[in-house]
């Protein structure tokens, strides 16, 4: 017979995941919210780009010249953060959503390119991930040697069927 333990008699506050305890559910849902309207993944703008068609956005790699030329997203415009001020006006529609992405989770250039827009009056989204998940999941890029694509990465990409409905 297997028993179910009783509840420990220590303090939530000696856990260090419910030191603070969790947003009611109506908080929650509002921070999430918010957060999918400042954020996109990897996936959902591999899905939009193959779809054809206009995807309605703008892809932009605020990155330098030397981590574009190593690869980036086929279609992106190229717009180091730095430059944005002066070169957004002139390469971006300011009616059409920008898709924002830099290297990877240790970055925060796209962060930083994403307020620079926004500041500029452009709707943004950050894409999370970067061009590093781009890569480990398996999708094509273009690099200065032209366009290459490696294996996904178990890790970051589900390598069978059935994993598809995970």
């Amino acid at each position: 017979m297997t028993t179910i333990p009783a509840a420990s008699a220590a303090p939530a506050a000696a856990n260090p995941v419910l030191r603070v305890p969790p947003a009611s559910p109506a908080a929650a849902a509002a921070y999430f919210a918010a957060s999918l309207a400042f954020h996109a993944d990897v996936s959902d703008v591999a899905a939009a780009l193959a779809a054809g068609g206009d995807p309605g956005f703008t892809l932009l790699d605020s990155r330098s010249t030397g981590f574009w030329d190593q690869g980036h997203l086929p279609g992106a415009v190229h717009l180091p953060t730095a430059l944005i001020a002066e070169q957004a006006p002139r390469l971006l529609d300011p009616a059409r959503p920008v898709v924002t992405y830099c290297w990877g989770p240790g970055c925060n250039g796209a962060t930083r390119a994403a307020l620079a827009l926004a500041e500029l009056g452009y709707q943004v989204k950050e894409m999370l991930g970067g061009f590093e998940y781009w890569a480990r999941e398996g999708f094509a890029y273009e690099s200065a040697d032209g366009a290459r694509q490696g294996p996904a990465d178990p890790l970051t990409a589900p390598i069978a069927a059935e994993h598809l409905l995970d």
